[in-house]
């Protein structure tokens, strides 16, 4: 896959022109109600140290919880939002993330910020800063999955890690485009550290056992508990390249 392709790609999906075009809102929004210079730079700013800590927290504990398939009501959103995607990595269709479950949280997270700072204007600024931050995770999280070898060394180690959490081990490197919480809060980690591969890398613990008392991800999935590498499934899923 060439640059090119994965710009296409990049840009064929909603999601990413939905939060585009919410960025052009954003921006109008703090048009008509503009909030200071100062406020404005603070309010983004803020968005983006938060930005990496929220991602850890809602990756780590919400995404890779073992609490939410136990509801029938979350059952399809935990799958949607991340059980498929661990499933098979490198679907494109379940890449991104859904619009209902990713907006809700991109505007709780940034709204109440930037309004505490500039008010309506400070709260725009806060919203579109979030929203394009989300679309650099977005295409970095493209990089990571799909068949392109980037050229810059940072965001091929990036990658490096992110097929790691993917296809060795699932309880760590929960960064997209930064590691420092992995750091800090001890999940960050080389292959070579962990020598035995998760048994669960690929289903977050929803095995066959747990279906049983907990059925609704099982039945929303065909009533398959897929377990294994992707490509060893048969013509269900799309091969794809394991990292080295």
């Amino acid at each position: 896959m060439t640059l090119k392709d994965l710009w296409v790609a990049y840009f064929q999906y909603p999601a990413i022109i939905g939060y585009l075009a919410l960025t052009a809102v954003s921006v109008a929004v703090w048009a008509r109600y503009p909030a200071t210079l100062v406020q404005t730079a603070t309010a983004a700013a803020l968005v983006l140290v938060l930005y990496p800590l929220v991602w850890y927290c809602l990756h780590r504990w919400v995404l890779h919880s073992n609490w939410m398939f136990k509801f029938p009501f979350l059952a399809s959103t935990w799958k949607r939002i991340h059980y498929d995607h661990h499933q098979d990595p490198n679907h494109l269709e379940v890449l991104f993330g859904a619009l209902h479950t990713t907006l809700p949280t991109i505007a709780l997270v940034t709204v109440p910020v930037g309004y505490a700072v500039g008010g309506v204007g400070g709260g725009a600024a806060a919203l579109a800063t979030g929203l394009l931050t989300t679309c650099v995770y977005e295409f970095v999280h493209c990089i990571q999955h799909l068949a392109y070898k980037p050229k810059s060394k940072l965001i091929a180690e990036m990658k490096k890690r992110h097929m790691a959490h993917h296809f060795h081990d699932e309880s760590g490197n929960y960064g997209i485009t930064s590691y420092f919480w992995d750091r800090l809060l001890g999940t960050f980690y080389d292959r070579p550290e962990r020598p035995a591969k998760s048994p669960t890398v690929f289903n977050l613990g929803y095995t066959e056992e747990v279906a049983t008392r907990y059925p609704w991800v099982k039945k929303l999935s065909g009533g398959i508990v897929a377990t294994g590498h992707p490509r060893k499934r048969g013509d269900n899923h799309a091969p794809e390249r394991e990292a080295a």
